[in-house]
This record gives C-alpha cells, structure tokens and sequence, in this order.
C-alpha cells in the first residue's frame, strides 16, 4: 500500500537512506558486500549528476534522461589508459572516452532500484523512470548496436585461437610464462559455449568430466543451478592439451585457468586475454569484444542455425525462454536467406 503522505527529501537524503538499507542488506546475505558498494557508489553519482539539494520527487523523467547521458559522457578512468589494438567496440560510447555499455546498463539499474524502492516508501508520488524518454542510442550505448560478432569475425577469432599454440614464442619469454595453450582455450570456451565470465574463472579441473566418449562441462551457474554442457569436440582436444601440457604444475589443486604464476585467473584477466588473441586476427575480420559480447556471439549463432532453442536456453543456462531475446541479436543477410530457402516454395523431387 502507499504511504499516505509523500516525504519530500532531498537527492542527497534519499541517496544516504537508500545506501544505508542496502548495506543492511549485506548483514542478512540479501547482498554481497561488493554488491552493496556498486550500489552506494552509483547512488553516489546520482547524487552527484541530478544535485544534491533538489528535492527527489521534483525530477522528472526528462531530468533522469538528463543523468543518464551525463554519465554516459563521463570519462571511464578504467578504460581510458589502454584499448585494445582492436579498437573500440562497434555502438559503444566507450569508444569515445565515455563509460561502457556495461557500466552504463548497470548505473541506469541502480538508479531504477532506487527510484523503485523511493516510490514504495513515498519518497516520490510517481517514479520518473517510467516517464524517461531518450533512447539507448541517444545515451550513448546503454545498448551497444550489436553484441554479437558475425559468423566471418567470430571465426577470425577462434582461427587466431586455435593457432596460438603452433605459434613462435615471443623473444625471451620462458617455457613456464607461456600461456597459448591457456589463451586459446579461454576464448574457444567463451566463443562456443558461451558461460558467463564468473562461471568460466570459477571452473575447476574436476568438472570435465567424459561420459560416453563426449567431454562434458558440468557448469556451476546462477542460484545453485548446475548444467552438463558437452564441449564441441575442437574444444574438448585443446583442453586435453592444456591440461597435459599446458597448465602450470604446483598452482591451485582445483582451478582450471591459471596464471603462469599457478593463481587462478581472475575475471578482470579475461579480456585481457581476448585483447592479445584480437591482436592476432586479420584486420579485416578483427572488431573487440567483451566476454558477455562473445556469450551473445554463441546464442545469436546457434539460433540462427535452427538449433532448437531449449537446447540453446539449456547451454546458456537460462531459467526462462523469454531471456534468450535478450541474447539474440541480427545477422547481416540472414533474412535474406530465409526468405531464399522458404520451405513452402521448395520443389519437390521426382517421385
């Protein structure tokens, strides 16, 4: 039920009543601790953007446009130091200084919640996300224009990939600091089955498994939910290989991508890792991707093959049907091929 009288506070008072809830959150297990701190520190730029001293229930969904583009615009000191050789990634406003697509999704998240949970207290008589106007395209890339890589990039990278190990070291590296085995590895798993970064830097040796001949991944994925995914069989050959010959001995017992220095890789090693194979592609088929970019790059390519889509759900991991549109993004030409390979007009062979 609605509050029945409507609290007017300020941007800056909601903000630290909000971050306080959010951190009590953290006591009970409703939220990680770093969870809590992306929260209070997107809050933090609200505050900052929208004004601190303007009451919460005078903005309006103009006003929340407003913020949105400001921090699409706003210098991302992450990225800002080193982009890929590859260049910037096609629809993004990071290419451009500004924040990522992800981090600016993310900020408008938490900016939703806390305008969510501001109506329900009555902080505001209405939340003025509802009334926000601009679109993703006029933010900046909230959402980039296309995830996915077509069907000639994505084989330029995994061609780079399967290359890797074949490949001449680099002048005066050490046999023990070579990572091609390990490299290749990453984005073949990335490219063809498509887990989640958290899900791919988590895995442990223990979870391949062979049952019928077919190499399989027993993937520990989102609320407790695990999933068997059998590995193509390219893939399954080339993590043979780094476990025979390329995974650093004396590292952590478990964990399956290790540094050269035996810790388990980290999630902010994975794109680095995608950045060196880019490196290699030719520049024709080359175009920089994020690991979700290249989780989006096997859905888009396994529907677009008629893949049965719960067979395609079930390798993602998705609880929901409805969740793969968000991971189904348009192929250049391929409703021209469907409409060339139409099955009514098909003719059929003598009898």
């Amino acid at each position: 039920m609605r509050p029945a009288e409507l609290e007017r506070l300020t941007v800056a008072e909601a903000a630290d009543r909000y971050v306080e809830l959010v951190r009590a959150r953290t006591v009970t297990g409703g939220l990680s601790p770093s969870t809590a701190e992306v929260y209070a520190r997107d809050v933090a730029t609200l505050v900052e953007l929208a004004g601190a001293d303007r009451v919460l229930d005078d903005l309006t969904g103009a006003d929340v446009d407003a913020v949105l583009l400001a921090f699409a615009r706003k210098p991302d000191g992450r990225s800002a130091a080193g982009r890929s050789p590859a260049g910037p990634a096609s629809g993004s406003g990071a290419g451009s200084g500004g924040q990522s697509p992800s981090s600016q999704a993310r900020f408008r998240r938490s900016v939703s919640a806390l305008f969510k949970h501001a109506a329900l207290v009555g902080w505001v008589q209405v939340n003025p996300m509802l009334h926000a106007t601009v679109t993703a395209k006029e933010r900046g890339g909230l959402r980039p224009h296309r995830r996915a890589l077509t069907r000639e990039q994505a084989q330029g990278l995994i061609g780079a990939a399967r290359r890797l190990p074949e490949e001449a070291p680099r002048a005066g590296k050490r046999r023990d600091q070579r990572t091609e085995l390990r490299d290749g590895l990453i984005v073949l798993l990335l490219a063809t089955v498509g887990p989640r970064v958290s899900e791919l830097t988590r895995a442990n040796v223990e979870d391949f498994f062979t049952n019928g001949g077919v190499r399989y991944w027993r993937i520990f994925g989102k609320g407790g939910r695990t999933r068997d995914v059998p590995l193509p069989d390219d893939v399954a050959r080339v993590l043979q290989a780094y476990l025979e010959r390329g995974r650093p001995a004396g590292g952590e017992d478990k964990a399956l991508l290790l540094s050269w220095r035996g810790r388990r890789l980290a999630r902010g090693d994975v794109q680095a890792v995608i950045d060196r194979v880019q490196a290699r592609v030719d520049p024709d088929q080359r175009r920089s991707v994020t690991p979700h970019g290249l989780r989006h790059t096997t859905a888009t390519h396994l529907l677009a093959e008629a893949v049965d889509m719960d067979a395609v759900r079930r390798v993602l991991g998705h609880s929901d049907l409805s969740t793969l549109g968000r991971y189904r993004d348009e192929l250049p030409g391929e409703l021209e091929v469907a409409m060339r390979t139409h099955p009514l007009l098909r003719r059929e062979g003598p009898r």
